[in-house]
């Protein structure tokens, strides 16, 4: 439904309301089929998908209930609008309590058949797509799946796969909590060395002779209290990869050393004279600059370029927003397994919230407000009351063209502005929708409309 124009199956038995409706459901875009009762509704069925169904409740043989359970039984997530007339409300309610999404009365308001269609449509959208998350997140099995379908991180992992293959040192950057170890586990998993062991080390987490004693080792005796003989994390990750985040960190004078380690692929351990050969693959992080602290003089230039042979760039969370569902149903799963908690969805206000939001600790923080509402969640869906509530005074983000010399008129503006984002999602007409904030269908008839060819 996605990239098609939805397709909808109408059945009554009153040959004028059909036509009518026919009629003015084909005028909004969508294709219908049409069925004069409900066998040969149900037949239509087994042979096409369709995106909704409406159904007058009462018809001779199989009548529009006998539809709903079929509908209910067969498709759930196809919604189902029950077509009632006699002013029966009581049979309305019993449709809405047996799964119906929603039902209209004849004599027919246009507008209001209209908005409840879209409404039922826009449902159907939200549950394909919901399912469509959880099929690539049920994919995800293992601590090193990195989550997106974002084009510019796809780039960037094809480029790690291939760096990944060498033996190369790599700097990975990018904000606080953007995954930055994860991208390193990644191209530890993908390379020759993935049987052996991925360690990690935080450079500017230890006092300078701490961090020396951890990351090389010490003899037994070196200082007080070390009553025994230590191996270093490099010792520790032999013939796998070594990773050290926020790099940036690191005293200067543990830069030398570091420095001269991997420069002779040897180290020798505090208190120790006798240097010890290491087969170990560096990779580092940092969320600075790594050559503006050169220039201010916080890292050594000799070490940045030994480090510094191939840099990948993380993005922020905001400019990756096509991947905040994928990444919040990731989570939601992660952390209702977690607690032992059956909240499996998010309700379309609440990920419309995460989505405008621009999450300046990125998915480190995404993973807490999604944690924070799966333990706050009653039932089986997180809701908008179940996150942070500074989510509410977000900024929203507008298009605002350059006034022109002389004004244009509303219909010439809505055009312009509908190329313009157009252009921006490179043709694509889903991703402009999304942009433009309607459904793919309204933004076909504002198209069409507005004489822009449509294909």
């Amino acid at each position: 439904m996605n990239d098609q124009v939805p397709h909808v199956l109408l059945i009554d038995d009153e040959a004028i309301a059909l036509s009518n409706l026919t009629h003015v459901f084909e005028r909004e875009g969508y294709k219908v089929t049409a069925c004069k009762d409900g066998e040969s509704g149900l037949a239509a069925m087994q042979n096409t998908e369709f995106d909704l169904v409406i159904t007058d409740i009462r018809m001779p043989g199989i009548d529009g209930m006998d539809v709903l359970r079929h509908v209910c039984g067969t498709t759930p997530d196809v919604p189902v609008i029950m077509i009632t007339g006699h002013a029966s409300l009581d049979s309305a309610v019993d449709a809405m309590k047996a799964g119906a999404y929603h039902y209209i009365s004849k004599p027919f308001r246009l507008d209001e058949a209209r908005e409840v269609v879209r409404g039922a449509l826009d449902l159907r959208r939200v549950k394909r797509e919901n399912q469509e998350l959880k099929d690539q997140i049920a994919t995800l099995t293992d601590h090193t799946s990195i989550v997106t379908q974002d084009l510019g991180m796809q780039r960037l992992l094809e480029t790690a796969r291939q760096v990944a293959e060498s033996d190369c040192s790599v700097v990975i950057h990018g904000e606080s909590g953007t995954g930055k170890e994860l991208l390193a586990r990644f191209i530890h998993q993908n390379s020759l060395r993935a049987n052996g062991p991925f360690v990690a080390f935080n450079c500017g987490a230890l006092h300078e002779e701490i961090a020396a004693s951890e990351l090389f080792g010490h003899e037994k005796g070196a200082f007080t209290g070390a009553n025994t003989t230590k191996i270093g994390l490099f010792e520790a990750a032999e013939g796998g990869t070594l990773f050290l985040d926020e790099v940036a960190e690191m005293p200067l004078l543990m830069q030398v050393k570091l420095l001269r380690v991997l420069q002779e692929r040897e180290l020798m351990r505090v208190g120790s004279t006798h240097p010890i050969d290491i087969n170990v693959r560096v990779v580092a992080a940092s969320n600075r600059d790594l050559k503006a602290a050169v220039e201010e003089g916080r890292m050594r230039n000799d070490l940045y370029f030994r480090l510094n042979v191939v840099t990948l760039t993380l993005p922020p969370l905001r400019e990756r927003r096509d991947d905040i569902p994928l990444l919040a149903y990731y989570l939601l799963r992660k952390f209702s397994v977690m607690m032992n908690r059956d909240v499996h969805e998010i309700t379309t206000e609440a990920m419309e919230r995460l989505i405008e939001y621009d999450f300046p600790g990125n998915i480190r923080e995404l993973s807490n407000f999604i944690e924070r509402g799966v333990a706050l969640a009653q039932g089986k869906t997180l809701g908008i009351e179940h996150l942070p509530q500074n989510l509410g005074s977000i900024t929203v983000r507008v298009f605002k063209p350059e006034m022109a010399a002389t004004p244009t008129t509303l219909k010439e503006q809505e055009k312009e502005h509908i190329l313009q984002v157009l252009k921006m999602a490179n043709g694509n007409r889903t991703q402009a929708a999304k942009i433009l904030g309607i459904d793919r269908v309204s933004l076909w008839r504002k198209l069409k409309k507005l004489g822009i060819e449509s294909d």
